[in-house]
């Protein structure tokens, strides 16, 4: 933790007690007459032309959904549609002050914020910058369909633009916003500052953070809206996000313009149910959501309840919390009280709660009531508000039919091209910088203590006669690691690195060490323990057009992060259609020595999961160039380092590492010691028991093994593999991680497709026993060691002279352990 801050036992220990003020509840009492100063008449029909548009939009979903047709054209719509009939108001509320430079992230009950948020930048943006946006957005795709046979405005174009491409996208039309690849749950169009919705409940908790983040760091303009269910404030990712966005550092550590709080509006959408749940009463403590704040800081987070049926009340919220925001004061928390008349979704039949409430929200239906207020203020006369509503029902009749016709709004077509999602996964660019500018640095690269000390080392574990130096002269994997780190952040300005102690001790492993002096906190800095922040933060950072290193301290940690690393990282640039790039190069160390919850190899997790490229260098050349690759990329990388080889010196690339900068390119195979007789292909620190099992096995036996270094398990190539088993017949494919259910029975089981004309035996995989990692001092028994490499040849594939097997890896004792479960 910084040294610069001073923990006085007697500040700690005085007796005190917290003073907490008062919580604003439902405070705006305003009506529409009252307001005329503050609005134009255009703003105040506007309001109500936006909540026609939202209640139209879902009343024809949930007509599609429930009788099978809209007007008279009948629709099968088998997908999702959670409807927010009710919460008009809020959602038109929040949007009717934002500009596009102010982004929203939103929960799967998002349709009409995206209608909310894309009506208000429309009526914001200058036509030429709408009509460019159009235009160039899929190459114009989109606007084509809408385009055909309109002569009106920009602005009435614009909006049949956003109701058809998020229609289109919601009915999985390559024409929508996200090619069909979204659908209703993740829709989203950047353009007009409207980022990912999350079927993932309070999903956008963290995400949203990211983005403020991304602002902040790179002095971009606006703030960002997460906003999320009354439901979701039960969920790690908003609570985690919430305490990553109220960090004390921003105020306190971080320095000059970068000094205070992030620029993030926690918007709670509450209407009062999560799916069948009742919040207040029943689900939830806290009676109201605004009360949350009063735990988090001494500011209690700005927090307030306001009335979500009166959009003048949001918006009056919104202009004073938007000050806040200016003022480096965030985070914000409000709280918008709505309600929902419709189920969790159109199959829902809401038998959880009375017609008699349904009914009595009805009877406060923000639509009629703001429309009355309108009339009452002599805005408009009753015969405007119909009008209003016949054109909107027209507009979207029309968008309707456009989104359903096969012919105007295709799917994608994976008949014709079947690998068209697939080509969807990566975006496989390679990039220098994700932004223009000169990094921001302390100091020159070649001041650094670090940088200095490294060019003293040796590159090369061993002498001309081949004596290993000791391990102070020798440069070291952890050495590799920050070579290659350091080198991006002075050419990357975008580029920032945060994790559990990753500032002032240099990082849990001391590969960050010499960072904390070249940059400053906003580029490196200590993150909460919160391993769901660390990720989803990081994603909110790099959809928004930064490069990030998140770091989970411990590999066993990334359960405390597995929605992020399995829900949201590897899929946004293919929901996204490829609009988002998600340059994230995650590290996640393997350990040992600490035990059955700290010593675990989850890099089958990960590689299962499409859209993650999946990283495991084990020598300092490899870490350097593959972290360089990692770096240069836009794709999300989990990068996986094993604690017990940091201090390892070069062994296998001839002159050592390099001092300049390479590239090693991700799936590719390396062999690290030639043969003839057995293949061994290893994942991670394996690497160096095998290559012990292959000294023994020519010294002893006189065969000789060829040993392959996997280095990356996403993506992987396996035709160095298959011509080292054309040599060998025979193969052996190991790893730390315990066998069942491993990557490595993947590779075993490919290998066996691919090469079977070559192989004299079935490949056998060797990993780590099925039990817990247990204590440092038993690791020997759980590990795969050499001698255990040496007894699966004699038992598996090739009886050897002589040879008395230690371990058991009989068919029969396979079979035991198996009906065992161990």
């Amino acid at each position: 933790m910084p040294k610069i801050q001073f923990l006085d036992p007697k500040e700690s220990r005085k007796a005190s007690s917290l003073k907490l003020k008062p919580i604003p509840v439902n405070q705006y009492n305003k009506t529409v007459k009252d307001e005329l100063k503050n609005f134009s008449k255009d703003e105040l029909v506007r309001i109500y032309h936006d909540m026609v548009v939202i209640r139209e939009f879902e009343t024809m979903l949930n007509l599609i959904k429930t009788t099978g047709e809209y007007n008279g054209v009948a629709y099968n719509h088998p997908g999702p549609a959670h409807l927010s009939i009710g919460q008009e108001a809020a959602a038109v509320g929040m949007a009717f002050t934002l500009t596009v430079d102010d982004f929203i992230f939103g929960s799967h009950r998002s349709h009409g914020e995206i209608l909310a948020k894309g009506l208000s930048a429309i009526d914001k943006l200058a036509d030429k910058e709408l009509n460019h946006i159009m235009d160039t957005f899929f190459n114009g795709s989109t606007l084509e369909v809408v385009k055909k046979g309109f002569k009106g405005s920009a602005k009435e174009l614009g909006r049949r633009f956003l109701i058809y491409g998020t229609l289109a996208e919601i009915f999985a039309r390559e024409t929508g916003f996200n090619k069909g690849l979204g659908g209703s749950m993740h829709a989203f169009f950047t353009p007009f500052g409207v980022y990912p919705n999350n079927a993932i409940v309070g999903g956008s908790g963290d995400i949203a953070v990211g983005a403020a983040l991304f602002k902040k760091v790179n002095r971009k303009p606006g703030l960002v809206v997460a906003n999320i269910g009354d439901a979701s404030m039960a969920c790690g990712p908003v609570w985690e996000g919430i305490t990553f966005a109220a960090m004390d550092q921003f105020a306190q550590l971080w320095e000059g313009d970068m000094k205070g709080g992030l620029p993030v509006i926690f918007n709670v959408m509450n209407n009062q149910y999560g799916m069948g749940g009742q919040t207040c009463g029943e689900t939830m403590g806290y009676g109201m959501a605004a009360r949350v704040g009063a735990g988090v800081n001494e500011d209690q987070m700005h927090a307030e309840r306001v009335d979500g049926y009166n959009p003048l009340a949001v918006i009056d919220a919104y202009r004073r919390k938007r000050k806040v925001i200016e003022d480096k004061k965030g985070p914000v928390l409000l709280e918008v009280l709505t309600y929902r008349y419709s189920g969790h979704s159109p199959s829902d039949a809401s038998s959880y709660r009375s017609k008699e409430e349904v009914e009595a929200w009805q009877s406060h239906d923000s639509i009629v009531g703001y429309g009355q207020q309108l009339v009452d203020a002599g805005v408009v006369g009753e015969k405007d508000l119909d009008a209003i509503s016949e054109e909107v029902r027209s507009v979207i009749f029309d968008m309707f039919k456009l989104s359903i016709d096969p012919e105007i709004s295709p799917l994608m077509d994976v008949e014709k091209h079947p690998e068209l999602i697939g080509e969807m996964m990566f975006s496989n660019e390679s990039v220098d910088a994700m932004l223009p500018g000169k990094p921001e640095v302390n100091h020159p690269m070649e001041e650094n203590p670090r940088v200095k000390q490294l060019k003293t080392k040796e590159r090369f574990a061993f002498d001309k006669d081949g004596k290993p130096f000791s391990k102070m002269k020798q440069y070291q994997l952890r050495d590799g690691l920050f070579e290659a780190i350091v080198d991006r952040f002075y050419k990357d300005p975008s580029l920032i690195a945060y994790g559990e102690e990753n500032r002032d001790w240099g990082g849990a492993f001391a590969v960050y060490r010499g960072l904390t002096e070249a940059l400053p906190y906003n580029r490196l800095f200590n993150s909460p323990i919160a391993e769901a922040a660390i990720v989803g933060t990081a994603i909110g950072y790099a959809m928004c057009g930064g490069r990030v290193v998140p770091e989970i301290m411990y590999c066993d940690f990334l359960g405390r992060s597995g929605d992020e690393v399995f829900n949201q990282l590897p899929k946004w640039q293919a929901m996204s259609g490829n609009v988002l790039k998600m340059p994230v190069v995650m590290r996640v160390s393997v350990g040992s020595k600490y035990g059955a919850q700290h010593s675990q190899d989850w890099t089958s997790l990960v590689a299962h999961i499409p859209g993650l490229k999946v990283v495991f260098p084990v020598t300092p050349y490899d870490a350097k160039g593959l972290m360089n690759t990692a770096l240069q990329g836009t794709d999300p990388v989990i990068f996986f380092e094993s604690q017990r080889i940091y201090d390892i010196g070069e062994q296998f690339h001839d002159g050592g590492v390099p001092e300049g900068y390479y590239e090693i390119p991700l799936g590719e195979p390396d062999v690290k010691r030639a043969g003839k007789d057995v293949t061994i292909l290893t994942i991670g620190a394996t690497l160096y028991r095998a290559l012990d099992a292959a000294k023994d096995l020519e010294e002893k036996y006189g065969l000789s093994a060829e040993v392959i270094d996997a280095r990356t398990l996403v993506p992987f190539n396996y035709e160095p593999v298959i011509e080292s088993v054309k040599k060998t017949g025979r193969i052996i494919v190991s790893g730390d991680a315990t066998a069942r259910g491993s990557f490595l029975n993947d590779l075993a089981r490919n290998i066996g497709e691919l090469a079977f004309d070559y192989l004299d035996a079935p490949p056998v995989v060797l990993g780590s026993r099925n039990w817990i990692t247990p204590a440092y001092e038993l690791e020997e028994a759980f590990f795969p060691q050499a001698d255990w490499f040496i007894d699966i040849i004699h038992e598996k594939l090739l009886p050897l002279a002589g040879h008395t097997c230690k371990s058991n890896f009989s068919d029969a004792e396979q079979i035991r352990r198996s009906k065992w479960g161990v």
